[in-house]
């Protein structure tokens, strides 16, 4: 039951972040998101391949019961792992907090499956 939550929140926050990332669709988010790649030397290209990585593991991580799962679960727990990396380099440590909870999300789902 838990991780089924747990999962459904890291599925929708991650379907969520990576359509403004692939899409533009939310115009405000975007731009945000577009001056942090771009502040960190990443460009639009890298932005959308990073949706798309988030895109596959928001999907994935409901297949546990085969080898995509925890593959999908290791997909956000990479995109996690970076965006901290790139918030403790560039911006403040309390930037990294929302990466810092789907990292862990993301590593308990991993470990389940």
């Amino acid at each position: 039951m838990t991780l089924s939550i747990i999962t459904g929140v890291l599925s929708a926050f991650f379907l969520f972040a990576s359509s403004i990332k692939i899409f533009g669709w939310q115009e405000t988010i975007f731009r945000v998101q577009l001056e942090m790649f771009e502040s960190y030397g990443l460009n639009r290209t890298i932005m959308r391949l990073v949706g798309v990585v988030e895109l596959f593991g928001a999907v994935a991580i409901w297949f546990q019961s085969s080898w995509v799962g925890p593959l999908g679960a290791l997909a956000l727990l990479g995109t996690s792992v970076g965006a901290i990396c790139c918030h403790l380099k560039f911006d403040t440590w309390k930037q990294g907090i929302p990466a810092m909870i789907t990292g862990t999300l993301s590593a308990l789902v991993l470990y389940s499956g």
